[in-house]
């Protein structure tokens, strides 16, 4: 992927998301999530926050030049002007619950000419707004950079690509690229993977971040299940 077309990690994992012809989201996938993690992970790698107090893991921003993306704009600004500091965890669950997060990724994947935004109907009722592929060979690219990474035992892995397997496995996205029982064999390498032990420090701490924000949407969708029974 050459430099013009080069995505942000939520970007890529918005094309892991949705099916292609579809252009709907890939079923039981926690993708919100898992882009709320990526905003604040490109955060990170930006090195535009910094996390103070090692055990309460306050998430901090840093001055600098603008990011050139409005939607990272908006994540640092908000962490700039919060009114408390809040920890990782947080700051993950909240990028989730950006208004038209979704719509708003997707439309930048229009805009670089990756995906086209088209209308269908639901029980030939509601419309929706659906995303299909229009340019396949962005998404083939990350698919291999991932099995390189997955399906080797290289350790020339990206930051970035480190980063997008680790938000990627535990929320379900991945099974859309690849096929379920390869997956579960490369358990071991995904768990290295995910728990940092290639990249390090920064992706341990974007990942158990993610990891604490869906296992706590999990509760409260099972709450609310049960409670309206």
């Amino acid at each position: 992927m050459n430099q013009a077309t080069r995505l942000h990690v939520y970007e890529e994992l918005m094309l892991l998301a949705l099916r292609d012809k579809e252009g709907t989201i890939h079923f039981g996938a926690n993708y919100l999530y898992a882009l709320g993690g990526a905003l604040l992970a490109e955060l990170l790698l930006e090195k535009r926050i910094e996390i103070e107090d090692e055990k309460k893991k306050f998430v901090v921003a840093k001055r600098g030049e603008k990011l050139g993306d409005p939607l990272l704009e908006e994540c640092l600004e908000r962490i700039a002007t919060a009114k408390r500091r809040a920890p990782m965890r947080s700051w993950v669950t909240r990028f989730a619950g950006i208004k038209q997060l979704k719509h708003r990724v997707a439309q930048q994947l229009c805009d670089r000419g990756i995906l086209k935004a088209d209308e269908d109907k639901v029980l030939l009722i509601f419309t929706r707004k659906i995303y299909p592929e229009r340019d396949p060979t962005v998404e083939r690219e990350i698919v291999a950079r991932l099995k390189s990474a997955i399906f080797t035992y290289t350790t020339e892995v990206d930051p970035r690509t480190v980063v997008l397997i680790a938000l990627a496995h535990p929320t379900g996205l991945l099974r859309g690229a690849f096929d379920r029982k390869k997956l579960k064999d490369r358990k071991k390498r995904l768990d290295q993977i995910v728990a940092g032990n290639i990249l390090g420090q920064t992706t341990k701490e974007v990942m158990e971040a993610v990891q604490a924000a869906v296992a706590a949407a999990a509760v409260a969708v099972t709450v609310a299940t049960t409670t309206s029974h």
